[in-house]
């Protein structure tokens, strides 16, 4: 074949294959880390990359401790990702800035929207009414309790109110090495304070009408004392000052201490390593007016305004965010899951996570949303709660003046929300 019939060929089958397609590269960080969720998230992340051939995804993983600081230093440095794990706590400040994609077009279009839970939607739009994050899943706080100490304490029953909560404690601390409450005293602690002081103060309402935040109000203070009390009569570890997720965790599952106040991703690690006969799950311990106050948070997938492809963007999490791939994220991960029909999942249909459905169907139990909403929420839990806690739990400031200095700076950021609606 000539030189000028193989240069037409070439040109004919150029002409049929068309031109090459261009890469699409999306980057995706995740805040909330562990090497577990880690793998769970490339193995979805590469049936997304199956499905769509030419897109590529770098995952960029942040340490949970770090992760804060770490990710508003990449915004600030312009190195914004496509996609990001959205606590529910940092929300407000990236939406509020204008950092973040509204995903109201996408929710009208999308067909996995109307299979979705109320509370789904509720938290997406929390705040501002519109969803600038889809959350993948709930943390609501229940009492794990080991059934084994609590006989040899002689504690018969699980605690239904605080009255019980603390008499508990005090059984089980009497024996040798034991402890009555696995405290959360460092990371991510705010939770425990903010469920007891709610608990004492008998509303699941952060502020007043005016704005003033519960936080000063004597009732709330008893709250925070009955958390100082615990720790400073020896009801909980001394090295729980410091503890986070794993060091409570940890602190259960080896009998260390007899309770704890945590989400059902804590019960990953402790149905590895208990016989799911020695522990069990039940409704947080109920105040005064006969109500409980358990946290309820949640973390989703965000979109960042200035991603070059917003509709690949989408389409990743969407594919995060499918039922398949959502429930088995949230059994990995440890979260209530966003789906109406889930529950009936046999993975949910143990006596533990039934301890979490009784406490979501009990009347008197009234979740509790973080203020989220405010900007300058994420700074207050990640630091500013965690030294001025620290300092009350050692007995170097008072409950009333943790009170009232939690309570001002949150009345400030409140009334400064206010004046923008």
């Amino acid at each position: 074949m000539s030189l000028k019939k193989l240069l037409a060929a070439s040109l004919v089958a150029t002409a049929i294959a068309g031109p090459a397609a261009a890469e699409t590269n999306l980057r995706l960080v995740e805040v909330i880390t562990s090497p577990e969720r880690t793998k769970v998230l490339q193995s979805i992340v590469s049936e997304f990359e199956a499905e769509n051939p030419g897109t590529n995804v770098e995952i960029i993983s942040l340490p949970w401790g770090q992760a804060f600081e770490k990710f508003a230093t990449m915004v600030s440095a312009g190195q914004t990702p496509d996609v990001v794990e959205m606590p529910d706590t940092w929300a407000a400040l990236y939406a509020n800035n204008g950092a973040l994609e509204s995903l109201e077009p996408y929710l009208k279009s999308w067909d996995g929207t109307e299979k979705l839970n109320a509370r789904t939607i509720e938290m997406a739009r929390s705040g501002s009414g519109t969803a600038y994050m889809l959350p993948y899943g709930f943390y609501l706080r229940a009492m794990f309790y080991n059934k084994k100490l609590f006989k040899e304490a002689g504690v018969e029953n699980p605690p239904v109110t605080l009255d019980d909560f603390r008499d508990a404690a005090e059984k089980v601390s009497a024996l040798p090495g034991k402890y009555g409450f696995c405290l959360r005293g460092g990371s991510g602690g705010l939770n425990g304070w903010a469920v007891f002081g709610a608990t004492a103060a008998g509303t699941d309402q952060f502020f007043d009408e005016e704005g003033n935040s519960i936080m000063s109000t004597d009732a709330w203070i008893k709250g925070a004392q009955f958390m100082v009390d615990l720790y400073q009569d020896g009801l909980a570890p001394k090295d729980s000052l410091n503890w986070g997720f794993n060091e409570i965790v940890a602190g259960f599952y080896s009998g260390t201490c007899a309770m704890l106040d945590q989400d059902p991703d804590a019960l990953i690690g402790i149905s590895q390593r208990m016989d799911p006969n020695d522990f069990g799950v039940t409704t947080m311990p109920k105040g005064p007016n006969g109500k409980a106050y358990p946290t309820i948070g949640y973390a989703g997938w965000s979109m960042f305004a200035d991603s070059e492809d917003k509709d690949a963007s989408w389409k990743l999490i969407a594919k995060l965010q499918s039922r398949d791939a959502n429930l088995e994220w949230s059994k990995r991960v440890g979260t209530l899951p966003i789906y109406k029909d889930a529950e009936s999942d046999p993975h949910y249909n143990t006596p533990q996570f039934a301890g979490w459905f009784e406490e979501l169907s009990d009347p008197d139990v009234h979740p509790l949303t973080m203020p989220t909403h405010l900007e300058e929420f994420a700074f207050f839990k990640d630091s500013i709660s965690i030294r001025t806690s620290q300092e009350a739990l050692l007995g170097r400031k008072s409950a009333e003046e943790l009170g009232k200095e939690w309570g001002d700076y949150l009345t400030t950021a409140q009334k400064k929300w206010l004046a923008k609606q």
